[in-house]
């Protein structure tokens, strides 16, 4: 997902900053957005408190268990930031969330991030979809919750600059819905051999 976002938005002109433990791989990505658009204006840093504290916007691109280990890394200098959420706390089988009903992934990491503004994104779209935004002749849809009016409104840009729908879905805690729908997604997905290009479509008059 990190590297699906990264390439979709080096397109649109967005500045990057990469940072992952292995190195290798960071070089490996910048080569390939440069290989494919010279103009792209890619850096690799080396390390995460680093990379936040000189960008204006984090997407933590981990798994769900390795997001309290990240913030905590990156906490002091995450403050007033926009942190986007794209994670899903799925358990082992891919059929259910870790977290309680009460509570999301995006929820978990704003209470580890209190001064950040922390908005849920991405998470309902597959990796392969970032090559293929448009799916039988419709745009996917790709759903945001934030309880800050201009956080949700910046990553409702930076979701159309990857190519998709932003669908603003209410407060942080509407994640929580989300976070599920993503689980069903999968679920369809295997069911109807949608070789990982599937999404949401929000049709309306």
């Amino acid at each position: 997902m990190g590297s699906a976002i990264a390439k979709n938005l080096a397109n649109a002109n967005y500045r990057l900053l990469l940072f992952a433990n292995q190195k290798n791989k960071t070089r490996a990505l910048a080569d390939e957005i440069k290989k494919a658009n010279p103009g792209a204006d890619v850096e690799c840093v080396g390390c995460s408190f680093d990379a936040s504290w000189e960008a204006d916007i984090i997407i933590p691109a981990v798994k769900y268990e390795i997001e309290k280990e990240v913030a905590q890394k990156i906490k002091e200098v995450a403050t007033q930031k926009i942190v986007i959420s794209i994670s899903n706390p799925l358990n082992g089988a891919y059929d259910g969330l870790q977290t309680p009903a009460n509570t999301s992934a995006a929820e978990q990491l704003q209470e580890l991030l209190p001064d950040s503004k922390v908005v849920k994104a991405f998470n309902t779209v597959f990796s392969g979809d970032f090559t293929q935004p448009v799916i039988d002749g419709k745009r996917t849809d790709c759903f945001i919750a934030g309880d800050d009016d201009e956080a949700v409104e910046t990553v409702g840009d930076i979701v159309s600059a990857a190519g998709f729908n932003p669908v603003v879905s209410g407060n942080l805690s509407a994640s929580r819905t989300l976070e599920n729908m993503t689980v069903l997604l999968i679920q369809l997905n295997k069911k109807n051999k949608y070789n990982g290009v599937a999404g949401y479509k929000i049709l309306h008059n």
